[in-house]
Protein backbone atom coordinates (compact mmCIF):
# COMPACT_ATOMS: atom_id res chain seq x y z
CA UNK A 1 0.00 0.00 0.00
CA UNK A 2 1.17 3.55 -1.05
CA UNK A 3 2.32 5.72 1.88
CA UNK A 4 -0.10 8.45 3.05
CA UNK A 5 0.83 11.87 1.15
CA UNK A 6 0.38 15.34 3.11
CA UNK A 7 -0.38 18.38 2.09
CA UNK A 8 2.99 20.04 3.16
CA UNK A 9 4.57 17.25 1.21
CA UNK A 10 2.44 18.01 -2.04
CA UNK A 11 3.25 21.94 -1.28
CA UNK A 12 7.07 20.97 -1.26
CA UNK A 13 6.67 18.90 -4.84
CA UNK A 14 4.45 21.31 -6.68
CA UNK A 15 4.29 24.75 -5.11
CA UNK A 16 7.25 25.80 -7.10
CA UNK A 17 5.64 24.68 -10.63
CA UNK A 18 2.04 26.53 -9.23
CA UNK A 19 4.31 29.19 -9.02
CA UNK A 20 5.74 29.21 -12.23
CA UNK A 21 2.38 28.34 -14.28
CA UNK A 22 0.87 31.53 -12.70
CA UNK A 23 3.92 33.69 -13.52
CA UNK A 24 3.78 32.54 -17.28
CA UNK A 25 -0.46 32.55 -17.73
CA UNK A 26 0.49 36.54 -16.42
CA UNK A 27 3.47 36.88 -18.96
CA UNK A 28 2.27 34.70 -21.41
CA UNK A 29 5.77 34.21 -22.39
CA UNK A 30 6.64 30.05 -23.30
CA UNK A 31 6.76 27.46 -20.62
CA UNK A 32 6.21 24.04 -20.32
CA UNK A 33 7.34 21.60 -17.27
CA UNK A 34 6.43 18.66 -19.87
CA UNK A 35 9.09 17.36 -21.95
CA UNK A 36 8.00 17.06 -25.75
CA UNK A 37 10.82 14.89 -26.84
CA UNK A 38 10.13 10.96 -26.09
CA UNK A 39 13.69 10.59 -25.07
CA UNK A 40 13.05 12.74 -21.98
CA UNK A 41 11.63 10.24 -19.86
CA UNK A 42 12.86 7.23 -18.14
CA UNK A 43 14.53 8.41 -14.86
CA UNK A 44 12.93 10.30 -11.95
CA UNK A 45 10.02 7.15 -11.99
CA UNK A 46 8.81 8.13 -15.27
CA UNK A 47 8.52 4.90 -18.30
CA UNK A 48 10.63 5.28 -21.09
CA UNK A 49 9.77 3.94 -24.11
CA UNK A 50 9.95 0.88 -24.38
CA UNK A 51 8.09 -0.01 -20.38
CA UNK A 52 5.53 2.66 -21.88
CA UNK A 53 4.67 0.58 -25.07
CA UNK A 54 4.45 -2.21 -22.34
CA UNK A 55 2.10 -1.25 -20.02
CA UNK A 56 -0.24 -0.40 -22.72
CA UNK A 57 0.29 -4.01 -24.37
CA UNK A 58 -0.59 -5.34 -20.55
CA UNK A 59 -3.80 -3.26 -20.87
CA UNK A 60 -5.28 -4.82 -23.72
CA UNK A 61 -7.89 -7.70 -22.78
CA UNK A 62 -7.49 -6.64 -19.17
CA UNK A 63 -10.28 -5.07 -16.67
CA UNK A 64 -9.87 -1.76 -15.66
CA UNK A 65 -11.58 -2.32 -12.23
CA UNK A 66 -11.44 1.06 -10.66
CA UNK A 67 -13.27 0.34 -7.27
CA UNK A 68 -16.19 2.56 -8.11
CA UNK A 69 -19.25 2.47 -5.83
CA UNK A 70 -22.46 1.33 -7.84
CA UNK A 71 -21.10 -0.92 -10.83
CA UNK A 72 -23.39 -3.10 -12.77
CA UNK A 73 -21.96 -4.75 -15.34
CA UNK A 74 -19.08 -4.44 -17.73
CA UNK A 75 -18.23 -2.61 -20.77
CA UNK A 76 -15.52 -3.16 -23.95
CA UNK A 77 -15.82 -2.75 -27.36
CA UNK A 78 -12.87 -0.34 -28.51
CA UNK A 79 -11.52 -0.84 -32.00
CA UNK A 80 -8.08 1.32 -32.47
CA UNK A 81 -8.39 3.40 -35.74
CA UNK A 82 -5.19 1.13 -36.87
CA UNK A 83 -7.29 -2.11 -36.06
CA UNK A 84 -6.15 -3.22 -33.07
CA UNK A 85 -9.08 -4.79 -30.65
CA UNK A 86 -8.50 -3.10 -27.59
CA UNK A 87 -11.04 -5.57 -25.43
CA UNK A 88 -10.46 -3.40 -22.16
CA UNK A 89 -13.46 -3.84 -19.67
CA UNK A 90 -14.25 -0.84 -18.00
CA UNK A 91 -17.10 -0.49 -15.44
CA UNK A 92 -20.37 0.55 -15.83
CA UNK A 93 -22.27 2.55 -13.41
CA UNK A 94 -25.73 3.00 -12.18
CA UNK A 95 -25.86 6.68 -11.62
CA UNK A 96 -28.26 6.67 -8.73
CA UNK A 97 -25.47 5.00 -6.58
CA UNK A 98 -22.71 6.98 -8.14
CA UNK A 99 -23.70 10.32 -7.78
CA UNK A 100 -24.45 10.51 -4.10
CA UNK A 101 -20.88 8.30 -3.46
CA UNK A 102 -19.50 11.48 -5.56
CA UNK A 103 -20.92 14.29 -3.47
CA UNK A 104 -20.14 12.63 -0.11
CA UNK A 105 -16.73 13.57 -0.52
CA UNK A 106 -16.65 17.20 -1.19
CA UNK A 107 -17.27 18.93 1.69
CA UNK A 108 -13.82 17.72 3.38
CA UNK A 109 -12.55 18.74 -0.23
CA UNK A 110 -14.06 22.36 -0.27
CA UNK A 111 -12.98 22.67 3.57
CA UNK A 112 -9.16 21.72 2.32
CA UNK A 113 -8.58 24.84 0.53
CA UNK A 114 -7.47 26.27 -2.72
CA UNK A 115 -3.75 25.38 -2.40
CA UNK A 116 -4.10 21.67 -0.78
CA UNK A 117 -6.40 20.94 -4.14
CA UNK A 118 -4.27 22.46 -6.56
CA UNK A 119 -1.52 20.38 -4.95
CA UNK A 120 -3.02 17.46 -5.93
CA UNK A 121 -3.94 17.88 -8.99
CA UNK A 122 -0.38 18.86 -9.67
CA UNK A 123 0.37 15.21 -7.89
CA UNK A 124 -1.84 13.95 -10.55
CA UNK A 125 -0.53 15.40 -13.82
CA UNK A 126 2.88 14.37 -12.37
CA UNK A 127 1.73 10.54 -12.56
CA UNK A 128 0.07 11.48 -15.28
CA UNK A 129 3.18 13.03 -17.14
CA UNK A 130 5.60 10.16 -15.77
CA UNK A 131 3.24 7.71 -18.00
CA UNK A 132 3.26 9.60 -21.04
CA UNK A 133 4.74 6.95 -23.30
CA UNK A 134 1.53 4.62 -22.11
CA UNK A 135 -1.17 7.54 -22.41
CA UNK A 136 0.61 8.12 -26.01
CA UNK A 137 -0.33 4.80 -27.19
CA UNK A 138 -3.34 4.92 -25.82
CA UNK A 139 -4.37 8.08 -27.15
CA UNK A 140 -3.07 6.92 -30.83
CA UNK A 141 -4.66 4.12 -30.74
CA UNK A 142 -8.30 5.66 -29.39
CA UNK A 143 -7.94 8.69 -31.54
CA UNK A 144 -5.95 7.60 -34.85
CA UNK A 145 -3.19 10.33 -34.27
CA UNK A 146 0.09 9.10 -35.24
CA UNK A 147 2.47 8.31 -32.40
CA UNK A 148 4.55 11.40 -32.24
CA UNK A 149 1.52 13.67 -32.59
CA UNK A 150 -0.16 11.48 -29.90
CA UNK A 151 2.90 11.86 -27.55
CA UNK A 152 2.89 15.26 -27.80
CA UNK A 153 -0.52 16.55 -28.01
CA UNK A 154 -2.28 13.94 -26.24
CA UNK A 155 0.68 13.55 -23.53
CA UNK A 156 2.92 16.71 -23.07
CA UNK A 157 -0.16 19.54 -23.96
CA UNK A 158 -3.00 18.28 -22.67
CA UNK A 159 -0.87 17.96 -19.76
CA UNK A 160 -0.28 21.54 -19.60
CA UNK A 161 -3.76 22.54 -20.59
CA UNK A 162 -4.94 20.36 -17.29
CA UNK A 163 -2.02 22.37 -15.48
CA UNK A 164 -2.93 25.73 -16.96
CA UNK A 165 -6.70 25.50 -15.97
CA UNK A 166 -5.09 24.23 -12.04
CA UNK A 167 -3.51 27.87 -12.23
CA UNK A 168 -6.47 29.39 -13.29
CA UNK A 169 -8.53 28.38 -10.98
CA UNK A 170 -6.01 28.54 -8.31
CA UNK A 171 -5.75 32.30 -9.08
CA UNK A 172 -9.47 32.92 -8.83
CA UNK A 173 -9.91 31.29 -5.87
CA UNK A 174 -7.32 33.44 -3.91
CA UNK A 175 -8.38 36.88 -5.34
CA UNK A 176 -10.82 36.95 -2.65
CA UNK A 177 -9.09 36.59 0.82
CA UNK A 178 -9.81 34.23 3.42
CA UNK A 179 -10.39 36.55 6.47
CA UNK A 180 -11.35 40.35 6.34
CA UNK A 181 -11.63 42.28 9.78
CA UNK A 182 -14.58 44.93 9.28
CA UNK A 183 -14.69 48.11 10.86
CA UNK A 184 -16.98 51.24 10.37
CA UNK A 185 -16.92 54.48 12.30
CA UNK A 186 -19.76 55.30 13.93
CA UNK A 187 -18.35 58.88 14.78
CA UNK A 188 -18.81 58.84 18.55
CA UNK A 189 -20.42 56.01 18.71
CA UNK A 190 -17.91 52.35 18.63
CA UNK A 191 -17.08 51.41 15.35
CA UNK A 192 -18.88 48.64 13.81
CA UNK A 193 -16.85 45.73 13.42
CA UNK A 194 -17.53 42.53 11.97
CA UNK A 195 -14.62 39.42 10.81
CA UNK A 196 -15.23 38.09 7.37
CA UNK A 197 -14.17 34.43 6.15
CA UNK A 198 -14.79 33.83 2.25
CA UNK A 199 -15.05 30.43 1.07
CA UNK A 200 -14.92 29.45 -2.18
CA UNK A 201 -17.69 26.01 -2.57
CA UNK A 202 -18.24 24.33 -5.20
CA UNK A 203 -21.06 24.29 -7.61
CA UNK A 204 -21.70 20.25 -7.55
CA UNK A 205 -20.67 17.67 -9.61
CA UNK A 206 -18.89 18.43 -12.55
CA UNK A 207 -19.52 16.18 -15.99
CA UNK A 208 -17.01 15.56 -18.78
CA UNK A 209 -18.06 14.23 -22.01
CA UNK A 210 -15.11 13.73 -23.98
CA UNK A 211 -14.45 13.31 -27.40
CA UNK A 212 -12.85 10.71 -29.80
CA UNK A 213 -10.41 12.95 -31.34
CA UNK A 214 -8.42 14.24 -28.55
CA UNK A 215 -9.80 12.58 -25.42
CA UNK A 216 -7.22 14.29 -23.23
CA UNK A 217 -6.04 17.28 -24.95
CA UNK A 218 -9.54 18.61 -24.69
CA UNK A 219 -10.59 16.40 -21.47
CA UNK A 220 -8.41 17.64 -19.27
CA UNK A 221 -8.72 21.61 -19.09
CA UNK A 222 -12.43 21.21 -17.91
CA UNK A 223 -11.76 17.91 -15.29
CA UNK A 224 -9.26 20.05 -13.54
CA UNK A 225 -10.36 23.24 -13.68
CA UNK A 226 -13.47 22.04 -11.74
CA UNK A 227 -11.69 19.52 -9.67
CA UNK A 228 -9.56 22.46 -8.34
CA UNK A 229 -12.44 24.20 -7.85
CA UNK A 230 -13.55 21.84 -5.30
CA UNK A 231 -15.80 20.14 -7.65
CA UNK A 232 -16.30 16.29 -7.69
CA UNK A 233 -16.17 15.25 -11.50
CA UNK A 234 -17.41 12.13 -13.55
CA UNK A 235 -15.89 11.73 -16.58
CA UNK A 236 -18.02 10.47 -19.56
CA UNK A 237 -15.65 9.67 -22.46
CA UNK A 238 -16.44 8.73 -26.12
CA UNK A 239 -17.19 5.20 -26.44
CA UNK A 240 -14.59 4.99 -29.15
CA UNK A 241 -11.88 6.91 -26.82
CA UNK A 242 -12.18 5.68 -22.91
CA UNK A 243 -9.11 4.31 -22.78
CA UNK A 244 -7.15 7.38 -22.17
CA UNK A 245 -9.71 9.06 -20.12
CA UNK A 246 -9.79 5.80 -17.77
CA UNK A 247 -6.60 5.52 -16.99
CA UNK A 248 -6.88 9.33 -15.82
CA UNK A 249 -9.64 8.46 -13.56
CA UNK A 250 -7.66 5.64 -12.23
CA UNK A 251 -4.41 7.91 -11.85
CA UNK A 252 -6.49 10.76 -10.09
CA UNK A 253 -8.92 8.51 -7.51
CA UNK A 254 -5.48 6.56 -6.48
CA UNK A 255 -3.66 10.20 -5.50
CA UNK A 256 -6.99 11.43 -3.67
CA UNK A 257 -6.99 8.53 -1.92
CA UNK A 258 -3.33 8.95 -0.75
CA UNK A 259 -3.72 12.59 0.14
CA UNK A 260 -6.73 11.66 2.52
CA UNK A 261 -9.53 12.40 0.37
CA UNK A 262 -12.57 10.54 -0.94
CA UNK A 263 -11.20 8.43 -4.15
CA UNK A 264 -14.93 8.89 -5.50
CA UNK A 265 -14.57 12.61 -5.68
CA UNK A 266 -13.25 11.67 -9.81
CA UNK A 267 -15.09 8.64 -11.03
CA UNK A 268 -15.63 7.15 -14.73
CA UNK A 269 -19.05 6.66 -16.75
CA UNK A 270 -18.45 4.35 -19.43
CA UNK A 271 -21.65 3.35 -21.88
CA UNK A 272 -22.80 0.19 -23.45
CA UNK A 273 -23.25 0.21 -27.12
CA UNK A 274 -26.31 2.51 -28.22
CA UNK A 275 -26.44 3.73 -24.64
CA UNK A 276 -26.08 7.46 -25.33
CA UNK A 277 -26.34 8.08 -21.45
CA UNK A 278 -24.69 11.36 -21.89
CA UNK A 279 -28.33 13.20 -22.30
CA UNK A 280 -29.36 11.11 -18.91
CA UNK A 281 -25.83 12.43 -17.00
CA UNK A 282 -26.48 16.03 -18.73
CA UNK A 283 -29.90 16.67 -17.41
CA UNK A 284 -29.89 14.71 -13.46
CA UNK A 285 -29.86 17.35 -10.76
CA UNK A 286 -26.94 16.53 -9.47
CA UNK A 287 -24.34 17.71 -12.26
CA UNK A 288 -23.70 21.31 -11.54
CA UNK A 289 -20.84 21.62 -14.48
CA UNK A 290 -20.76 20.57 -18.08
CA UNK A 291 -17.41 20.80 -20.39
CA UNK A 292 -18.35 19.05 -23.96
CA UNK A 293 -16.73 19.02 -27.06
CA UNK A 294 -17.92 17.74 -30.66
CA UNK A 295 -20.80 18.22 -32.90
CA UNK A 296 -22.69 20.84 -32.91
CA UNK A 297 -26.55 19.44 -32.63
CA UNK A 298 -25.71 18.14 -29.23
CA UNK A 299 -23.67 21.09 -27.94
CA UNK A 300 -26.80 23.19 -28.40
CA UNK A 301 -28.90 20.30 -26.98
CA UNK A 302 -26.61 20.52 -23.93
CA UNK A 303 -27.08 24.27 -23.74
CA UNK A 304 -30.72 24.04 -24.57
CA UNK A 305 -31.62 21.09 -21.74
CA UNK A 306 -29.14 21.01 -19.22
CA UNK A 307 -30.40 24.27 -17.46
CA UNK A 308 -29.50 23.19 -13.82
CA UNK A 309 -25.32 23.21 -15.06
CA UNK A 310 -23.18 25.44 -16.20
CA UNK A 311 -22.39 24.54 -19.83
CA UNK A 312 -18.91 25.24 -21.68
CA UNK A 313 -18.89 23.92 -25.31
CA UNK A 314 -16.49 23.64 -28.16
CA UNK A 315 -18.70 22.51 -31.38
CA UNK A 316 -18.04 23.11 -34.99
CA UNK A 317 -16.96 25.81 -36.96
CA UNK A 318 -15.80 27.07 -40.03
CA UNK A 319 -11.91 27.51 -40.31
CA UNK A 320 -10.67 30.30 -42.73
CA UNK A 321 -7.50 31.52 -44.45
CA UNK A 322 -7.48 34.61 -46.84
CA UNK A 323 -4.35 34.38 -49.17
CA UNK A 324 -4.07 38.36 -50.40
CA UNK A 325 -0.45 38.50 -50.67
CA UNK A 326 2.48 37.15 -49.69
CA UNK A 327 6.58 37.82 -49.13
CA UNK A 328 7.32 34.52 -48.77
CA UNK A 329 5.39 32.36 -51.19
CA UNK A 330 7.16 28.48 -50.60
CA UNK A 331 6.76 29.28 -46.98
CA UNK A 332 2.76 29.94 -47.19
CA UNK A 333 2.75 27.07 -49.40
CA UNK A 334 4.65 24.48 -47.22
CA UNK A 335 3.10 26.45 -43.95
CA UNK A 336 -0.21 26.02 -45.07
CA UNK A 337 0.20 22.18 -46.71
CA UNK A 338 1.46 20.86 -43.27
CA UNK A 339 -1.79 22.86 -41.78
CA UNK A 340 -4.06 21.04 -44.03
CA UNK A 341 -2.33 17.29 -43.42
CA UNK A 342 -1.82 17.27 -39.81
CA UNK A 343 -3.63 14.09 -38.33
CA UNK A 344 -5.72 14.46 -41.79
CA UNK A 345 -7.39 17.66 -40.71
CA UNK A 346 -9.27 16.05 -37.76
CA UNK A 347 -8.23 18.66 -36.00
CA UNK A 348 -10.96 21.80 -34.75
CA UNK A 349 -8.22 24.32 -35.77
CA UNK A 350 -7.95 22.79 -39.54
CA UNK A 351 -8.69 25.49 -42.13
CA UNK A 352 -11.20 24.84 -44.42
CA UNK A 353 -11.92 27.28 -45.95
CA UNK A 354 -8.87 29.54 -48.82
CA UNK A 355 -10.28 32.51 -50.03
CA UNK A 356 -8.11 33.43 -53.10
CA UNK A 357 -9.08 36.34 -55.08
CA UNK A 358 -9.70 34.93 -58.70
CA UNK A 359 -7.26 37.64 -60.17
CA UNK A 360 -4.64 35.87 -58.25
CA UNK A 361 -1.84 37.32 -55.74
CA UNK A 362 1.14 39.26 -55.42
CA UNK A 363 3.97 37.07 -54.22
CA UNK A 364 7.80 37.24 -53.82
CA UNK A 365 7.93 34.96 -56.93
CA UNK A 366 6.04 37.20 -59.11
CA UNK A 367 1.93 37.40 -59.62
CA UNK A 368 -0.10 34.20 -59.63
CA UNK A 369 -3.56 33.22 -60.66
CA UNK A 370 -6.05 31.84 -58.71
CA UNK A 371 -5.33 28.48 -60.48
CA UNK A 372 -1.70 28.44 -59.90
CA UNK A 373 -2.27 29.17 -56.44
CA UNK A 374 -4.16 25.93 -55.67
CA UNK A 375 -1.99 23.96 -58.23
CA UNK A 376 1.41 25.39 -56.42
CA UNK A 377 -0.81 24.03 -52.85
CA UNK A 378 -1.45 20.77 -54.31
CA UNK A 379 1.79 20.01 -55.62
CA UNK A 380 3.42 21.43 -51.82
CA UNK A 381 0.71 18.71 -50.23
CA UNK A 382 1.83 16.34 -52.57
CA UNK A 383 5.84 16.78 -51.66
CA UNK A 384 5.17 16.67 -48.38
CA UNK A 385 3.20 13.58 -48.35
CA UNK A 386 5.52 12.38 -51.06
CA UNK A 387 6.87 9.66 -48.74
CA UNK A 388 4.36 6.99 -47.47
CA UNK A 389 6.83 6.88 -44.00
CA UNK A 390 6.27 10.51 -43.49
CA UNK A 391 3.21 10.57 -44.53
CA UNK A 392 1.71 8.08 -42.00
CA UNK A 393 3.78 9.91 -39.53
CA UNK A 394 1.62 13.27 -40.66
CA UNK A 395 -1.56 11.87 -41.05
CA UNK A 396 -2.28 9.24 -38.21
CA UNK A 397 -5.26 7.21 -39.25
CA UNK A 398 -8.51 8.44 -40.24
CA UNK A 399 -10.86 8.11 -36.78
CA UNK A 400 -14.04 6.77 -37.87
CA UNK A 401 -16.42 6.02 -41.12
CA UNK A 402 -18.27 9.23 -41.05
CA UNK A 403 -14.96 11.19 -41.46
CA UNK A 404 -13.82 8.53 -44.65
CA UNK A 405 -17.69 9.41 -46.35
CA UNK A 406 -17.09 13.19 -46.22
CA UNK A 407 -13.89 12.81 -47.73
CA UNK A 408 -15.02 10.41 -50.34
CA UNK A 409 -18.33 12.69 -51.02
CA UNK A 410 -16.24 15.79 -51.33
CA UNK A 411 -14.51 15.21 -54.73
CA UNK A 412 -17.92 15.79 -56.30
CA UNK A 413 -18.28 19.26 -54.67
CA UNK A 414 -16.25 21.01 -57.13
CA UNK A 415 -13.30 21.27 -59.80
CA UNK A 416 -10.82 18.59 -57.86
CA UNK A 417 -7.16 20.78 -57.29
CA UNK A 418 -5.54 17.76 -55.38
CA UNK A 419 -7.13 14.46 -54.94
CA UNK A 420 -7.31 12.05 -52.49
CA UNK A 421 -5.34 9.02 -52.27
CA UNK A 422 -4.68 6.16 -49.79
CA UNK A 423 -1.91 5.01 -48.17
CA UNK A 424 -0.96 2.07 -46.40
CA UNK A 425 0.85 1.89 -42.84
CA UNK A 426 3.25 -1.25 -42.83
CA UNK A 427 2.75 -1.82 -39.23
CA UNK A 428 -1.23 -1.59 -39.20
CA UNK A 429 -2.13 -2.89 -42.69
CA UNK A 430 -6.20 -2.20 -41.07
CA UNK A 431 -5.61 1.33 -40.50
CA UNK A 432 -7.13 3.49 -43.41
CA UNK A 433 -5.23 6.58 -43.90
CA UNK A 434 -5.66 8.83 -46.80
CA UNK A 435 -3.87 12.44 -47.64
CA UNK A 436 -6.25 15.58 -48.03
CA UNK A 437 -8.49 16.46 -50.84
CA UNK A 438 -8.17 20.16 -52.24
CA UNK A 439 -12.01 20.87 -54.45
CA UNK A 440 -11.90 24.31 -56.25
CA UNK A 441 -15.01 26.33 -55.65
CA UNK A 442 -16.38 29.66 -57.36
CA UNK A 443 -17.34 31.70 -54.26
CA UNK A 444 -19.84 34.05 -56.71
CA UNK A 445 -21.97 31.11 -56.95
CA UNK A 446 -24.75 29.98 -54.38
CA UNK A 447 -24.36 26.33 -54.25
CA UNK A 448 -20.64 26.86 -53.69
CA UNK A 449 -20.62 29.74 -50.79
CA UNK A 450 -23.24 26.75 -49.49
CA UNK A 451 -20.99 24.07 -49.54
CA UNK A 452 -17.81 26.50 -47.89
CA UNK A 453 -20.09 28.05 -45.58
CA UNK A 454 -20.87 24.16 -43.95
CA UNK A 455 -18.32 22.84 -41.69
CA UNK A 456 -16.89 19.34 -43.89
CA UNK A 457 -14.40 17.58 -40.89
CA UNK A 458 -11.59 16.16 -41.96
CA UNK A 459 -9.14 16.34 -44.82
CA UNK A 460 -11.08 18.11 -46.73
CA UNK A 461 -10.18 22.21 -48.06
CA UNK A 462 -11.87 24.35 -50.14
CA UNK A 463 -9.76 27.06 -52.83
CA UNK A 464 -12.31 29.48 -52.64
CA UNK A 465 -12.20 31.65 -55.93
CA UNK A 466 -13.49 35.43 -54.54
CA UNK A 467 -14.29 38.93 -56.59
CA UNK A 468 -11.27 40.72 -54.58
CA UNK A 469 -9.82 41.17 -51.15
CA UNK A 470 -12.98 43.07 -49.69
CA UNK A 471 -15.04 40.30 -51.24
CA UNK A 472 -12.90 37.94 -48.41
CA UNK A 473 -13.18 39.74 -45.70
CA UNK A 474 -17.04 40.40 -45.98
CA UNK A 475 -17.17 36.09 -46.34
CA UNK A 476 -14.35 35.71 -43.67
CA UNK A 477 -17.46 37.57 -42.09
CA UNK A 478 -20.46 36.04 -42.23
CA UNK A 479 -18.71 32.52 -41.88
CA UNK A 480 -17.26 33.61 -38.35
CA UNK A 481 -21.05 35.18 -37.68
CA UNK A 482 -23.20 32.48 -38.57
CA UNK A 483 -20.94 29.10 -38.47
CA UNK A 484 -18.44 30.14 -35.89
CA UNK A 485 -14.36 29.94 -36.18
CA UNK A 486 -12.10 28.08 -33.65
CA UNK A 487 -9.29 29.73 -36.21
CA UNK A 488 -8.46 32.53 -38.95
CA UNK A 489 -5.25 32.72 -40.78
CA UNK A 490 -4.98 35.17 -43.39
CA UNK A 491 -1.57 36.06 -45.80
CA UNK A 492 -0.80 39.64 -47.01
CA UNK A 493 1.73 42.41 -47.23
CA UNK A 494 -0.97 45.10 -47.47
CA UNK A 495 -1.51 47.09 -44.08
CA UNK A 496 -4.87 48.20 -45.00
CA UNK A 497 -6.01 44.48 -46.06
CA UNK A 498 -4.49 43.18 -42.66
CA UNK A 499 -6.37 46.20 -40.83
CA UNK A 500 -9.96 45.06 -42.02
CA UNK A 501 -8.91 41.18 -41.55
CA UNK A 502 -7.95 42.36 -38.14
CA UNK A 503 -11.30 44.13 -37.64
CA UNK A 504 -13.29 41.37 -38.88
CA UNK A 505 -11.60 39.16 -36.25
CA UNK A 506 -12.17 41.72 -33.13
CA UNK A 507 -15.63 42.13 -34.24
CA UNK A 508 -16.66 38.81 -34.54
CA UNK A 509 -14.16 37.25 -31.61
CA UNK A 510 -12.44 34.94 -33.83
CA UNK A 511 -8.41 33.94 -32.77
CA UNK A 512 -5.87 35.55 -35.47
CA UNK A 513 -3.00 34.63 -37.05
CA UNK A 514 -0.83 36.81 -39.65
CA UNK A 515 2.06 35.37 -42.11
CA UNK A 516 2.55 31.76 -40.55
CA UNK A 517 5.54 30.88 -42.89
CA UNK A 518 7.92 28.76 -40.02
CA UNK A 519 7.55 26.22 -37.76
CA UNK A 520 4.42 27.53 -36.08
CA UNK A 521 1.02 26.49 -37.38
CA UNK A 522 -2.34 28.23 -37.41
CA UNK A 523 -3.73 24.97 -36.93
CA UNK A 524 -2.13 24.88 -33.10
CA UNK A 525 -1.88 26.64 -29.40
CA UNK A 526 0.44 26.48 -26.92
CA UNK A 527 -0.70 26.34 -22.90
CA UNK A 528 -0.01 29.05 -21.06
CA UNK A 529 0.08 31.40 -23.76
CA UNK A 530 -2.53 31.09 -26.94
CA UNK A 531 -6.33 30.81 -25.91
CA UNK A 532 -7.96 27.98 -27.36
CA UNK A 533 -11.30 29.41 -29.10
CA UNK A 534 -12.87 32.52 -27.73
CA UNK A 535 -15.92 31.67 -26.54
CA UNK A 536 -17.29 34.69 -28.07
CA UNK A 537 -18.88 33.37 -31.91
CA UNK A 538 -21.04 30.16 -32.58
CA UNK A 539 -17.61 27.58 -32.77
CA UNK A 540 -17.37 27.45 -28.60
CA UNK A 541 -19.20 29.75 -25.77
CA UNK A 542 -15.96 29.13 -23.53
CA UNK A 543 -11.91 29.77 -23.79
CA UNK A 544 -9.23 27.55 -23.18
CA UNK A 545 -7.59 28.92 -21.04
CA UNK A 546 -8.81 32.14 -18.85
CA UNK A 547 -10.51 33.46 -15.77
CA UNK A 548 -14.04 33.26 -17.32
CA UNK A 549 -13.28 29.55 -17.89
CA UNK A 550 -12.91 28.92 -13.93
CA UNK A 551 -14.82 31.30 -12.36
CA UNK A 552 -18.06 30.05 -12.50
CA UNK A 553 -17.22 26.50 -11.32
CA UNK A 554 -17.29 27.56 -7.55
CA UNK A 555 -19.43 30.74 -5.45
CA UNK A 556 -17.77 32.32 -2.68
CA UNK A 557 -19.38 32.41 0.24
CA UNK A 558 -19.27 34.93 3.22
CA UNK A 559 -19.66 33.97 6.98
CA UNK A 560 -19.65 36.80 9.36
CA UNK A 561 -19.28 37.23 12.93
CA UNK A 562 -19.17 40.55 14.86
CA UNK A 563 -15.41 40.81 16.49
Amino acid sequence: MAAALTVDELISRHRPTLDQALEAIRTRAYWSPHPEHPKAYGEHGSLDAAAGKAAFDALLGSRLDLGQPGTDGWVDGEVSPYGIDLGVEYPHADPDVLLPAMRAGQGAWRDAGPEARAMVCLEILKRISNRTHEFAHAVMHTSGQAFVMAFQAGGAHAQDRGLEAVAYAYAEQVRTPDVAEWTKPQGKRDPLALTKRFVPVPRGIGLVIGCNTFPTWNGYPGLFASLATGNAVLVKPHPRAVLPLALTVRIAREVLAEAGFDPNLVALAAERPGEGIAKTLATRPEIKIIDYTGSTAFGDWLETHARQAQVFTEKAGVNTVILESTDDYRGMLANLAFSLSLYSGQMCTTPQNLLIPRDGIRTDAGPKTFDEVTADLARAVDGLLGDDARANALLGAIVNPDVKARLEAAASLGDVALASREITNPDFPKAVVRTPVIVKLDGSKPDAEATCMSECFGPVSFAVAVDSADAAVELLRRTVREKGAMTVGAYTTDAEVERKIEEVCLEEAAQLSFNLTGGVYVNQTAAFSDFHGSGGNPAANATLTDGAFVASRFRVVEVRREA
